[in-house]
């Protein structure tokens, strides 16, 4: 409505409609396993004595625990799982949307963390294996959702010490490790195994894809960040209407969101234009899209790795969905 502030001269207030996305956590890690004792539900901890005091301290959760926080995470979500019914954990561990990292430390549960993590779409499964184990994973499981990680010297399960890793890098970075592993694990990292140390960190970058263009861990856990945060950012399209300005203030939102990446060092080019595309117009709908009152975006971003676009692309309702 307009509003008269002197004779002759009105302001009125009104959206521009372009909205701002801001950017997803991605260091909230969740484990699943027996405790000694604890609520049914997750409980979100942030130190190991908050894990203690609501779980105890004698299982190898709390060994992944104790490491996550001593290692640099922050932000942890436990689920206690009834024995070795890891699975019906993770169902219950659905319940914390915040959660980008997911393990079951000390756990034969590779299936059930792959299958909860591709469900789930924003998170990776962290699995522990013994190096016999690990390259059989490796040549069973075909996932970028997921990788493995075994212990070199560690004092509990690696992927305790993974989570904190992954929790204190930003998610378009691959960890660095300093130093070198023993030949035997090195040859393991050579064939795509993930190799932790308390002291170094993580050898290896690799998830469980056989796809070249999802080998690396950091490329699945930037891609996630990035849908997570234009899904998040973007569910306001369900109260508008589908039709130019709709798409107009969509492009100009990711627009936005992708020069920040851009400029923050996210994403190759000299430019924004070498960066990243965001189409939204009818060269991404069809008629029937329209008629359905569903809107679709494409997005092409050239992460730092592989030095490439790569396209995402989002769906959403509108206000003409019927």
């Amino acid at each position: 409505m307009a509003e008269e502030i002197h004779p002759g001269v009105f302001l009125e207030e009104g959206s521009s409609g372009v909205r701002s996305i801001e950017g997803v956590d991605t260091s909230t890690a969740g484990f699943v396993g027996p405790t000694a004792f604890g609520p049914d539900s997750p409980v979100r901890v942030c130190s190991f004595a908050d894990f203690e005091r609501t779980f105890g301290d004698r299982c190898e959760l709390a060994a992944a625990a104790k490491a996550f926080f001593a290692h640099g995470g922050s932000r942890l979500y436990v689920q206690r799982a009834d024995g070795d019914d890891v699975a019906a954990g993770l169902r219950a561990l659905e319940q914390a949307p915040e959660v980008s990292l997911v393990a079951a430390p000390g756990a034969a549960a590779a299936d059930a963390l792959v299958e909860h993590a591709e469900e789930m779409r924003y998170r990776i499964a962290l699995i522990d294996a013994t190096p016999e184990d690990a390259l059989s994973l490796r040549e069973r499981i075909d996932s970028s959702f997921a990788a493995v990680f075994v212990g070199g010297g560690l004092d509990g399960p690696a992927s305790g010490y993974a989570a904190a890793v992954y929790a204190r890098t930003p998610a378009h970075r691959a960890p660095v490790a300093e130093g070198r592993v023993d030949p035997e694990l090195e040859r393991l990292v050579e064939q795509g195994v993930n190799v932790v140390t308390a002291a170094s960190g993580i050898f290896g970058n690799r998830t469980l894809s056989s796809d070249p263009e999802w080998k690396y861990v950091s490329l699945r856990r930037y891609f996630a960040y990035l849908e997570h945060s234009i899904d998040q950012g973007t569910q306001w399209t369900v109260f508008e209407p589908n039709g130019e300005q709709l798409w107009q203030n969509v492009r100009r939102t990711v627009q936005d969101f992708l020069l920040d990446e851009w400029q923050h060092g996210a994403l190759l080019g000299t430019t924004a234009e070498e960066a990243f595309f965001v189409r939204c117009d009818r060269s991404t709908m069809t008629q029937d899209d329209l008629d359905d009152g569903r809107l679709i975006c494409l997005v092409g971003v050239a992460p730092v790795k592989p030095a490439e676009f790569v396209v995402i692309r989002i769906g959403r309702w509108t206000a003409d969905h019927c």
